[in-house]
């Protein structure tokens, strides 16, 4: 009876240790796998940098390249401007958000503007 009470005593030890064993394995390969995660999104965010800081660079370069003298405030105004024009915001409310003449506004995007035909064909002109 001494010896059975006792085999199990090991039994259940030598059980213990088994399964703190696993749960620690598998801890650790969770943790690794979520390491491996953080990095690639680590990399994912440093080529993204790269990549933005490359377009900035090429914008730097073509406005060289055209001649353009702007100073970068007026670079920063022309950015927001057609970032709310291309969000449809009407040039009243940008002129009044940037504090400037919606003439200046209309300048600033006119370049980038589509050209719309005025009126449309009718199926039955006379």
């Amino acid at each position: 009876m001494e010896w059975t009470l006792a085999g199990l005593f090991v039994v259940s030890v030598l059980l213990l240790i088994v399964s703190i064993l696993r749960s620690t394995r598998a801890a650790k390969d969770e943790i690794n796998r979520i390491d491996q995660v953080h990095i690639s999104t680590m990399e994912e965010i440093h080529a993204l940098q790269n990549s933005i800081r490359n377009i900035e660079l090429d914008q730097e370069v073509f406005i060289k390249a055209a001649g353009i003298r702007q100073s970068s405030e007026e670079l920063l105004l022309m950015r927001e401007v057609l970032d709310l024009y291309y969000r449809n915001y009407s040039i009243e409310s940008i002129a009044e958000m940037k504090k400037v003449t919606p003439g200046t506004i209309q300048n600033i995007i006119a370049p980038y503007q589509k050209v719309q035909d005025e009126g449309r064909k009718v199926a039955n002109e006379n």
